[in-house]
């Protein structure tokens, strides 16, 4: 077990996938405006893609085609003060190819949000790191 230099357990690349698999939330990064923006997403992990399924005219949609985004997914337990986060990096593309779109159709991937959500974003996860948090007893005051 490899520890980094806050001792949190690093976590291999094949983890962090099957971790990421493992939760249907996430937060993806991206430019708006030339500002950086968070926004949480429930989404599919195809492979080592990321898949979201949003609206064709959210800020999203626009300012993720063809650039660079983050996305970040967690499972923390304040109480045991354990968890895992996993952060991947890639570039961003809107889905038009109609093959693509039928198979990304057949996912099941319910958005949450009201609304029309015919537009797929891929995520290529090229960089991609984690870290587990194995809790450690909490200091009392004396």
């Amino acid at each position: 077990m490899r520890l980094d230099t806050s001792g949190l357990q690093v976590l291999s690349r094949e983890e962090c996938l099957r971790l990421l698999s493992s939760v249907p939330i996430g937060r993806i990064v991206f430019t708006d405006r030339a500002l950086p923006a968070v926004q949480p997403v429930n989404f599919r992990l195809v492979g080592e893609s990321i898949v979201i399924r949003t609206s064709s005219g959210s800020k999203l949609a626009a300012a993720t085609r063809r650039s660079v985004v983050a996305f970040e997914a967690d499972d923390l337990d304040p109480a045991l003060r354990t968890g895992w986060s996993v952060t991947a990096v890639g570039h961003a593309r809107a889905v038009t190819d109609p093959a693509e779109l039928t198979r990304l159709n057949a996912l099941p991937l319910v958005p949450w949000a009201p609304g029309d959500h015919d537009h797929y974003i891929v995520v290529e996860a090229e960089q991609v790191s984690g870290r587990r948090l194995t809790g450690r007893p909490i200091a009392t005051a004396v």
